[in-house]
């Protein structure tokens, strides 16, 4: 039965080759420069051949007075965009889902899933444009309002909000396409005997909609947790400058900064490596919540 079983699932073995050959090259692989974080790189005597460093490189990011100022804009952004990607596509989803008109609400619908495709590369391109001196925002501003340009893009109190609201802008559509899909399974009978009882929409709203949709909530949420280290590099990265380094410097881009325009090979790799240890234990902590309380799992 057991060779049966591989001959008939052999070729699916080996549809999964190439894939597992691009893993092994790309992402296992450069696994073995974690060492680079012990050393004190010399470039004429390679990685394996410099000499040993201990954890010096980790005290001495856990001791740079910079890093606390990259953990928190991390967190910041990080927990902003969690919170913001929970509370619009819920509420959007709702407000959606009222809709009777069915071609207007997929018309509405696929509007806002458009910008999920687009490259932060270009969205990037579009608010620096648009959040100019000279762009349509300040002429708003100052012909409407009479109030003076802003420098949005290059202000620290304003960098964290256009970073979140951006990021809510591009995303929300994707999650508020879960939100609809769980609102589906939701039993018509549940609001049939609501409109039976006298129930009025916001009372259905309290009491069907919202417990119908709580589980889907709290797994999404819970499931988000394991990336408040990753604050977005691609879009951090194409919208910050030196201007905002003070609220817009998270743990990738200083990474980035360090280990390829400083040459601090070390250094980068010690903070990467923190920041996936961390990330991988707030991984399985996500996913041991995820499978005690919404009863998911993976395997």
């Amino acid at each position: 039965m057991a060779k049966l079983w591989q001959k008939e699932s052999i070729h699916f073995h080996i549809m999964l080759l190439p894939a597992l050959a691009l893993v092994l090259i790309f992402q296992i692989y450069p696994m073995s420069g974690i060492v680079l974080a012990f050393k004190d790189f010399v470039p004429t005597k390679g990685i394996w051949g410099s000499p040993w460093a201990g954890f010096k490189h980790f005290l001495f990011v856990l001791d740079n007075p910079e890093s606390a100022t990259i953990l928190r804009n991390t967190l910041i952004i990080s927990f902003g965009k969690i919170i913001t990607l929970i509370i619009v596509p819920v509420v959007f989803a709702l407000m959606l889902n009222e809709i009777r008109l069915r071609w207007f609400k997929r018309t509405v619908q696929t509007i806002v899933y458009l910008p999920h495709f687009l490259s932060w590369v270009v969205v990037a391109g579009i608010l620096k444009d648009v959040l100019s001196l000279s762009g349509p925002v300040n002429w708003v501003l100052h012909s409407w309002f009479g109030l003076d340009p802003q420098m949005f893009l290059g202000s620290n109190e304003w960098f964290r909000t256009i970073i979140v609201s951006s990021n809510v802008w591009k995303e929300f559509g994707f999650s508020t396409i879960i939100y609809l899909a769980a609102l589906t399974n939701i039993n018509p009978s549940l609001y049939e005997a609501a409109e039976i009882d006298g129930a009025g929409r916001f009372q259905k709203l309290m009491n069907i909609t919202l417990p119908g949709i709580a589980m889907t909530i709290a797994l999404l949420a819970t499931l988000s947790l394991n990336g408040v280290l990753n604050a977005g590099f691609d879009q951090v990265f194409n919208m910050y400058n030196v201007l905002v380094m003070e609220s817009g410097d998270i743990i990738d881009t200083y990474v980035y900064r360090s280990g390829l325009m400083s040459a601090q090979y070390e250094m980068a790799t010690a903070i990467g490596l923190l920041n996936s240890v961390v990330s991988f234990i707030l991984v399985i902590l996500t996913y041991t919540m995820a499978y005690r309380f919404a009863n998911y799992r993976i395997f």
